[in-house]
């Protein structure tokens, strides 16, 4: 630095002189061989200064290589360091940058996957997964951009586990949707939605959402899921059905009932079609869906009472007397034992 600095001190002494007096062919080639020194010593001074600052992101490079394995955010910071600065001495550090770029999407990825799996709180492992997801893209790897979605996904569906498991319904729902906006086929999500519907007794929403979620099974693989959520669709429209008929709201009933007939065949769900088409005076349906009922129970005499009531009812009705008389004896069994022996009565069976 003493050399540069004297070299401009001294440039504004040679041109006070040269105004005073006319140079001669001497001091012209003295002046010349001042300029030469002065454009070495740029020269050298500017190769000392990239040198310099070369060194410095050097030395950034190998802080974040030995940090990588011990102190992820240390490594992250340094690498961070070694792009700005190789920003500012240009292409002679083109090299250590681009080693950057390639290294930081995996550590950002590394952050978030490890917030994942060791548990932290949903909050922290989305933004651990955002943050990697857009260090991924700035830095164009694909690959961590698309793992870190994954991070992102299992961070929103902890929340929204958690919230559904605290009733928070709304939140969960929430939660589960933002699943959802980035893995439209994520199933748990899907069908804890349609949870979500049924709880709010939404019955509309719950079928149309549990169907989706049916519709995305793989037939074999999750044949057990599928039973699982056909038997709780079955039973939820059943036990909806069941309180509209003892409300007498029959239409509504059977319409119910039909819907949880989708999702299989169940006697219980038999017993009350025949309940409600028998107080309609639908007596051939009350007959037929008593006799699918009988045909499902495998029970004692005492079981099969409540099938042979209604059977007995739709065969009275289309004037059945004796088929009727038979059935109801068979109803003398348990809850029905009283009902079906004054029916007896009534019809005057032997």
């Amino acid at each position: 630095m003493g050399i540069f600095k004297s070299v401009f001190l001294y440039l504004p002494a040679i041109k006070q002189k040269n105004r005073t007096n006319n140079p001669t062919k001497k001091g012209k080639m003295r002046i010349r061989r001042i300029l030469t020194v002065t454009a070495v010593v740029f020269a050298l001074f500017s190769v000392n200064l990239r040198a310099q600052d070369r060194n410095e992101v050097i030395a950034a490079y190998n802080e974040g290589a030995k940090a990588m394995q011990t102190d992820v955010p240390a490594a992250i910071t340094s690498f961070e360091k070694v792009i700005e600065l190789s920003d500012k001495v240009g292409e002679t550090a083109n090299d250590l940058k681009q080693k950057a770029v390639q290294v930081l999407p995996g550590l950002y990825y590394k952050l978030a996957a490890t917030s994942y799996n060791e548990k932290k709180p949903a909050a922290e492992v989305i933004a651990a997964a955002k943050l990697a997801g857009a260090m991924a893209e700035k830095y164009g790897s694909k690959t961590h951009g698309e793992n870190s979605k994954k991070i992102l996904v299992n961070g929103y569906y902890k929340m929204a586990t958690e919230l559904f498991s605290a009733n928070d319904y709304d939140k969960a729902m929430l939660a589960f949707d933002s699943v959802l906006a980035i893995n439209p086929d994520h199933i748990a999500s899907i069908y804890n939605k349609a949870l979500i519907y049924r709880n709010r007794d939404d019955a509309d929403s719950y079928e149309q959402t549990l169907d989706l979620f049916l519709s995305k099974l793989d037939p074999e693989k999750d044949a057990d899921k599928a039973t699982q959520a056909k038997g709780s669709a079955l039973e939820y429209f059943r036990a909806a059905g069941s309180k509209a008929n003892t409300a007498n709201k029959l239409d509504e009933a059977l319409a119910l009932l039909t819907r949880a007939a989708k999702y299989g065949d169940d006697k219980t769900m038999f017993y009350f079609f025949a309940d409600v088409y028998n107080k309609k005076s639908n007596f051939t349906e009350g007959a037929a869906y008593a006799q699918k009922g009988l045909d499902l129970e495998t029970g004692d005499a005492e079981a099969k009472a409540m099938f042979y009531y209604q059977l007995a009812v739709a065969q009275a009705g289309k004037g059945e007397t004796a088929a009727a008389c038979e059935s109801f004896k068979n109803a003398q069994y348990g809850p029905f034992a009283e009902a079906a022996k004054a029916q007896r009565t009534n019809l005057k069976c032997e």
